[in-house]
Protein backbone atom coordinates (compact mmCIF):
# COMPACT_ATOMS: atom_id res chain seq x y z
CA UNK A 1 0.00 0.00 0.00
CA UNK A 2 0.97 3.42 -1.28
CA UNK A 3 0.07 4.88 3.00
CA UNK A 4 2.91 2.41 4.22
CA UNK A 5 5.88 3.73 1.62
CA UNK A 6 5.03 6.82 2.68
CA UNK A 7 4.62 6.52 6.41
CA UNK A 8 8.27 4.30 5.69
CA UNK A 9 10.09 7.38 3.62
CA UNK A 10 8.73 10.00 5.98
CA UNK A 11 10.29 8.32 8.98
CA UNK A 12 13.38 7.74 7.28
CA UNK A 13 13.94 11.13 6.45
CA UNK A 14 13.39 12.38 10.16
CA UNK A 15 15.56 10.07 11.38
CA UNK A 16 18.03 11.05 8.59
CA UNK A 17 17.32 14.30 10.69
CA UNK A 18 19.49 13.05 13.81
CA UNK A 19 22.71 12.94 12.00
CA UNK A 20 22.37 16.76 11.32
CA UNK A 21 24.59 18.01 14.07
CA UNK A 22 27.97 16.37 12.87
CA UNK A 23 27.31 19.43 9.52
CA UNK A 24 27.09 22.03 12.22
CA UNK A 25 30.34 21.45 13.83
CA UNK A 26 32.18 24.00 12.40
CA UNK A 27 29.54 26.65 12.28
CA UNK A 28 29.97 29.82 14.54
CA UNK A 29 27.57 30.32 17.81
CA UNK A 30 26.08 33.43 16.20
CA UNK A 31 25.18 31.40 13.07
CA UNK A 32 23.84 28.51 14.72
CA UNK A 33 21.83 30.95 17.10
CA UNK A 34 20.31 32.48 14.34
CA UNK A 35 18.93 29.40 11.88
CA UNK A 36 17.87 27.83 15.04
CA UNK A 37 15.58 30.59 16.08
CA UNK A 38 14.23 30.79 12.61
CA UNK A 39 13.81 27.04 12.76
CA UNK A 40 11.86 27.16 16.12
CA UNK A 41 9.51 29.82 15.21
CA UNK A 42 8.65 28.11 11.60
CA UNK A 43 8.53 24.75 14.41
CA UNK A 44 6.41 25.77 16.54
CA UNK A 45 4.01 27.08 14.04
CA UNK A 46 3.70 23.95 12.50
CA UNK A 47 3.04 22.18 15.30
CA UNK A 48 0.46 24.30 16.67
CA UNK A 49 -0.92 24.26 13.18
CA UNK A 50 -1.12 20.52 13.08
CA UNK A 51 -2.84 20.55 16.12
CA UNK A 52 -5.72 23.55 15.89
CA UNK A 53 -6.10 22.51 11.61
CA UNK A 54 -5.69 19.07 11.26
CA UNK A 55 -5.12 16.48 14.80
CA UNK A 56 -8.01 18.38 16.74
CA UNK A 57 -10.82 18.86 13.75
CA UNK A 58 -10.09 14.93 12.68
CA UNK A 59 -9.86 13.59 16.28
CA UNK A 60 -13.53 15.29 17.30
CA UNK A 61 -15.47 14.90 14.09
CA UNK A 62 -17.39 11.79 15.15
CA UNK A 63 -16.00 11.36 18.45
CA UNK A 64 -16.32 14.70 20.48
CA UNK A 65 -17.00 13.52 24.22
CA UNK A 66 -15.34 13.77 27.45
CA UNK A 67 -12.81 11.32 26.12
CA UNK A 68 -11.04 13.67 23.86
CA UNK A 69 -10.14 15.77 25.63
CA UNK A 70 -8.56 13.68 28.77
CA UNK A 71 -6.16 12.62 26.08
CA UNK A 72 -5.53 15.98 24.52
CA UNK A 73 -4.70 16.83 28.24
CA UNK A 74 -2.80 13.30 28.97
CA UNK A 75 -0.63 14.27 25.77
CA UNK A 76 0.15 17.89 27.89
CA UNK A 77 1.03 16.10 31.22
CA UNK A 78 2.71 12.95 29.41
CA UNK A 79 5.36 15.24 27.83
CA UNK A 80 5.50 17.44 31.11
CA UNK A 81 6.59 14.12 32.79
CA UNK A 82 8.98 13.49 30.18
CA UNK A 83 10.95 16.46 30.42
CA UNK A 84 11.02 16.56 34.56
CA UNK A 85 12.90 13.17 33.85
CA UNK A 86 15.40 14.96 31.87
CA UNK A 87 16.01 17.79 33.65
CA UNK A 88 15.83 16.34 36.65
CA UNK A 89 19.06 14.55 37.28
CA UNK A 90 22.19 15.37 37.70
CA UNK A 91 25.98 14.43 38.51
CA UNK A 92 28.56 16.05 40.30
CA UNK A 93 31.43 13.85 38.93
CA UNK A 94 33.30 16.00 36.16
CA UNK A 95 32.31 14.72 32.66
CA UNK A 96 35.40 12.54 30.67
CA UNK A 97 35.44 10.23 28.23
CA UNK A 98 35.18 7.34 31.05
CA UNK A 99 32.16 8.95 32.53
CA UNK A 100 29.82 10.60 30.37
CA UNK A 101 27.33 12.69 32.05
CA UNK A 102 24.41 11.38 33.18
CA UNK A 103 22.49 14.62 31.42
CA UNK A 104 24.05 13.00 27.89
CA UNK A 105 22.14 9.36 29.06
CA UNK A 106 19.23 10.91 29.70
CA UNK A 107 18.96 13.20 26.98
CA UNK A 108 19.31 9.75 25.06
CA UNK A 109 16.80 8.24 26.89
CA UNK A 110 13.98 11.28 26.24
CA UNK A 111 15.04 11.44 22.82
CA UNK A 112 14.24 7.55 22.48
CA UNK A 113 10.66 7.97 23.99
CA UNK A 114 10.00 10.96 22.39
CA UNK A 115 10.97 9.29 18.64
CA UNK A 116 9.27 6.52 19.97
CA UNK A 117 6.31 8.80 20.29
CA UNK A 118 6.65 10.47 16.89
CA UNK A 119 6.48 7.03 15.60
CA UNK A 120 3.21 6.49 16.87
CA UNK A 121 1.76 9.63 15.86
CA UNK A 122 3.09 9.50 12.63
CA UNK A 123 1.96 5.96 11.77
CA UNK A 124 -1.49 7.00 13.13
CA UNK A 125 -1.86 10.02 11.35
CA UNK A 126 -1.01 7.74 8.01
CA UNK A 127 -3.43 5.16 8.97
CA UNK A 128 -6.50 8.52 9.25
CA UNK A 129 -5.24 9.81 5.48
CA UNK A 130 -2.66 10.78 3.66
CA UNK A 131 -2.94 14.51 3.95
CA UNK A 132 -2.87 13.97 7.70
CA UNK A 133 0.12 11.82 7.79
CA UNK A 134 1.76 14.30 5.18
CA UNK A 135 0.69 17.68 7.58
CA UNK A 136 2.38 15.74 10.67
CA UNK A 137 5.15 14.57 8.77
CA UNK A 138 5.78 17.93 7.92
CA UNK A 139 5.13 19.14 11.61
CA UNK A 140 7.69 16.60 13.38
CA UNK A 141 10.67 17.16 10.62
CA UNK A 142 10.29 20.61 11.09
CA UNK A 143 10.64 20.29 14.79
CA UNK A 144 13.36 17.80 14.84
CA UNK A 145 16.26 20.19 12.99
CA UNK A 146 16.72 22.10 15.98
CA UNK A 147 15.92 19.34 18.13
CA UNK A 148 18.47 17.02 16.97
CA UNK A 149 21.07 20.12 16.75
CA UNK A 150 20.37 20.49 20.58
CA UNK A 151 20.64 16.80 21.24
CA UNK A 152 23.80 16.62 19.52
CA UNK A 153 25.49 19.73 21.27
CA UNK A 154 24.07 18.31 24.98
CA UNK A 155 25.85 14.87 23.68
CA UNK A 156 29.32 17.11 23.05
CA UNK A 157 29.04 18.55 26.44
CA UNK A 158 28.53 14.95 28.64
CA UNK A 159 31.71 13.85 27.49
CA UNK A 160 30.74 11.70 23.82
CA UNK A 161 33.39 11.94 21.01
CA UNK A 162 31.55 13.79 18.11
CA UNK A 163 31.27 10.03 15.78
CA UNK A 164 29.64 8.41 19.06
CA UNK A 165 27.66 11.10 19.52
CA UNK A 166 26.31 11.01 15.75
CA UNK A 167 25.99 7.22 16.34
CA UNK A 168 23.37 6.82 19.62
CA UNK A 169 21.38 10.06 18.04
CA UNK A 170 20.80 7.92 14.83
CA UNK A 171 20.28 5.10 16.84
CA UNK A 172 17.58 6.69 19.40
CA UNK A 173 15.77 8.00 16.41
CA UNK A 174 15.55 4.58 15.34
CA UNK A 175 12.41 3.96 17.66
CA UNK A 176 9.89 6.16 15.64
CA UNK A 177 10.06 2.68 13.61
CA UNK A 178 9.21 0.48 16.62
CA UNK A 179 6.14 3.10 17.02
CA UNK A 180 5.12 2.83 14.04
CA UNK A 181 5.06 -0.72 13.44
CA UNK A 182 3.01 -1.28 17.04
CA UNK A 183 0.36 1.21 15.16
CA UNK A 184 0.06 -0.85 12.42
CA UNK A 185 0.42 -4.42 14.76
CA UNK A 186 -2.20 -3.17 16.74
CA UNK A 187 -4.32 -0.87 14.80
CA UNK A 188 -7.56 -3.18 14.78
CA UNK A 189 -7.56 -1.92 18.57
CA UNK A 190 -6.39 1.07 18.21
CA UNK A 191 -8.05 4.43 19.47
CA UNK A 192 -7.69 6.54 16.92
CA UNK A 193 -9.70 9.87 17.56
CA UNK A 194 -8.21 8.99 21.07
CA UNK A 195 -4.69 9.00 19.70
CA UNK A 196 -5.04 12.25 17.99
CA UNK A 197 -6.29 14.23 20.35
CA UNK A 198 -3.30 12.90 22.79
CA UNK A 199 -0.75 14.12 19.61
CA UNK A 200 -2.41 17.70 19.57
CA UNK A 201 -2.16 17.60 23.53
CA UNK A 202 2.11 16.60 23.35
CA UNK A 203 2.47 19.52 19.97
CA UNK A 204 0.58 22.03 22.06
CA UNK A 205 3.06 21.18 24.63
CA UNK A 206 6.15 21.50 22.88
CA UNK A 207 5.16 24.49 20.82
CA UNK A 208 4.03 26.49 24.20
CA UNK A 209 6.24 24.90 26.46
CA UNK A 210 9.31 24.46 24.89
CA UNK A 211 9.26 26.82 21.38
CA UNK A 212 7.65 29.98 22.51
CA UNK A 213 9.41 30.66 25.78
CA UNK A 214 12.81 29.92 23.63
CA UNK A 215 11.55 32.77 21.32
CA UNK A 216 10.35 35.01 24.08
CA UNK A 217 14.02 35.41 25.21
CA UNK A 218 14.62 37.42 22.19
CA UNK A 219 14.28 41.13 22.32
CA UNK A 220 14.98 43.08 19.61
CA UNK A 221 12.28 44.56 17.44
CA UNK A 222 13.87 42.98 14.29
CA UNK A 223 14.56 39.85 15.15
CA UNK A 224 11.43 39.52 16.75
CA UNK A 225 9.27 40.41 14.05
CA UNK A 226 11.43 38.06 12.22
CA UNK A 227 10.24 35.44 14.30
CA UNK A 228 6.78 36.25 14.07
CA UNK A 229 6.54 36.13 10.53
CA UNK A 230 8.23 32.52 10.78
CA UNK A 231 5.81 31.14 13.57
CA UNK A 232 3.24 32.41 10.38
CA UNK A 233 5.10 30.48 7.81
CA UNK A 234 4.49 27.39 9.92
CA UNK A 235 0.93 28.01 10.42
CA UNK A 236 0.78 29.21 6.72
CA UNK A 237 2.18 25.48 5.61
CA UNK A 238 -0.45 23.58 8.06
CA UNK A 239 -2.90 25.68 6.33
CA UNK A 240 -1.86 25.24 2.84
CA UNK A 241 -1.88 21.50 3.34
CA UNK A 242 -5.19 21.49 5.31
CA UNK A 243 -7.06 23.78 1.76
CA UNK A 244 -5.20 22.17 -0.93
CA UNK A 245 -4.55 18.36 -0.31
CA UNK A 246 -7.67 17.27 1.53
Amino acid sequence: SMIYIFLFLSLAIISAVSLIGVLTLNWSAIKLNNINAWLISIAAGSLLGDSFLHLLPEATENQNGLTIWLYLIAGLVVFFILEKIIHWRHCHIPTSQEHPHPLGIMNLVGDFSHNFLDGLVLANAFLVSSTMGISTAIAIFIHEIPQEIGDFGILLHAGYSRIKASKLNFLSSLSAFLGALLVIIFRANWPINNLLAFTAGSFIYIATADLLPEMQKETTEIKSLKQLASLCIGLAIMLIIKIFLQ
